[in-house]
């Protein structure tokens, strides 16, 4: 019996072979002889592959003119160094700009085009360093933004205390690059005008730090050497730190509060309902505030209190105080209770919603808090009850200390607690000029 040869195949089943393969496979195959070249660049192979590598649409091939394997190899041509990260940085700025048209319009006039191969080349002229290749890939796509408010890569406010990232374009950011002692070779990712806070890459794995990791940078305190830094990380590399923010943004974890991104992290289980009243609970880190040394991490929490709209008009009620059970990592427990949230006494209707945002200091990585609030009815004062607050927890970021030796100076203990029973020192954080916020747009109720 002779035989079947490879050549003599009917073209259905080597392609359906054929569709298995990556480009590369794809490519090789080409080569093992005439029949299988003739079918490598059969179209619907190349249409998978631009869909999965460079999620192209049929629209956009229409638009080129090109067959698929030949917008493939433009593509390729230009952007093949990214292979790896294309699909994934590309697929979150699609869902980012998508999402921003929606809900935070002004914010897509201040993106900035992709930069070119040249422009990014450059620049690692510049600073002596190389770009790690995801940072590059999502330069291409837009060149951060321009440098307004609010900015790109969220907000924050509480009090007297305001704080809105943007996203550095590639000539800013290289201007801020790096390379004194304690911070050599970092380049900065964010900035704050108000603040002077960024997030920074790591663009070498030197004092402490590790290959492209991100990271808030936290001078230490206590040290007598000024180089050593702390670091709170946000990111072991910018795709992954870029791709959970999206995710966050996108999915809805992040509120939409003025036009603006505000980075409170809600827990889809931290919510209690008591009779027709919801206490659903998010909170932020906020590293600006913050040190590992001495130990002081700062937390602001943003509480949602709401009264369903089917409630009877018989339910109307005011809030008359609250109660606190604190519970810090190394077993302290501290109970605290006052009048009001916030200095306001807000009254409850069906359908009402109201919003309020504290905040507390601790000297451990983590705590939780409990509570209640106590309310009385409208319609009779004498008619007193408890609205469960639900048990929320505040972790610090993982964070590193640098690898220097240094000699610790005495330092003292800050655990100051206001009159609410909530820890707040804002006059007196340490490296925080607070001076400098005021007038910034800071309302206590957001």
């Amino acid at each position: 019996m002779a035989s079947l040869q490879m050549d003599q195949l009917p073209s259905d089943p080597l392609l359906h072979v054929l569709s298995f393969l990556d480009f590369r496979d794809l490519i090789h195959c080409s080569a093992v002889s005439r029949r299988l070249n003739e079918l490598f660049k059969h179209n619907p192979l190349w249409k998978t592959l631009c869909y999965k590598h460079w999620l192209l649409t049929d629209a956009e091939r229409l638009e080129s003119g090109l067959s698929w394997f030949a917008l493939f190899r433009q593509y390729y041509s230009d952007l093949g160094r990214y292979i790896r990260f294309y699909p994934l940085l590309k697929k979150s700025w699609d869902q980012l700009t998508a999402f921003l048209t929606l809900r935070c319009p002004r914010m897509i006039a201040s993106l900035k085009e992709g930069a070119t191969e040249v422009e990014l080349n450059d620049i690692e002229t510049q600073i002596g360093c190389r770009l790690p290749d995801d940072y590059r890939c999502s330069y291409r796509i837009h060149n951060g933004q321009k440098l307004v408010i609010p900015g790109l890569m969220g907000s924050m406010s509480l009090s007297n205390h305001y704080r809105s990232e943007v996203l550095l374009d590639i000539e800013t950011a290289s201007g801020g690059f790096q390379q004194r002692k304690g911070m050599r070779n970092c380049l900065p990712l964010t900035f704050c005008f108000h603040t002077g806070l960024s997030q920074y890459a790591a663009l070498e794995p030197s004092e402490g730090r590790r290959l492209y990791e991100t990271f808030y940078p936290c001078p230490d305190q206590t040290a007598q050497d000024p180089s050593a830094i702390d670091m709170f990380i946000t990111g072991s590399s910018f795709q992954q730190w870029f791709s959970s923010y999206v995710h966050n943004v996108v999915e809805g974890e992040y509120p939409i509060i003025r036009d603006q991104i505000f980075r409170y992290v809600h827990d889809k289980s931290c919510v209690a309902t008591t009779d027709d009243i919801t206490v659903s609970v998010s909170t932020s880190f906020l590293p600006e505030l913050s040190s590992v040394h001495p130990p002081h991490y700062f937390f602001t929490y943003r509480i949602r209190i709401e009264m369903s709209p089917s409630a009877s008009p018989e339910s109307v009620c005011q809030l008359d105080s609250r109660y606190w059970k604190i519970t810090t990592s190394d077993g302290n427990v501290e109970e605290v209770q006052g009048p009001g949230v916030v200095g306001e006494f807000p009254v409850m209707t069906p359908g009402k919603v109201h919003e309020y945002a504290s905040c507390t200091t601790f000297s451990t990585p983590s705590e939780y808090m409990e509570g209640h609030y106590t309310f009385h009815r409208m319609a009779c004062k004498e008619e007193v009850f408890n609205v469960a607050i639900p048990r929320f927890h505040m972790v610090c970021p993982p964070f590193r200390e640098p690898c220097v030796t240094t000699q610790k100076a005495p330092s003292s203990s800050d655990d100051d607690r206001n009159a609410d029973g909530d820890r707040e020192d804002f006059g007196q954080l340490r490296g925080i000029n607070m001076a400098a916020l005021e007038g910034a747009w800071c309302p206590r109720h957001i």
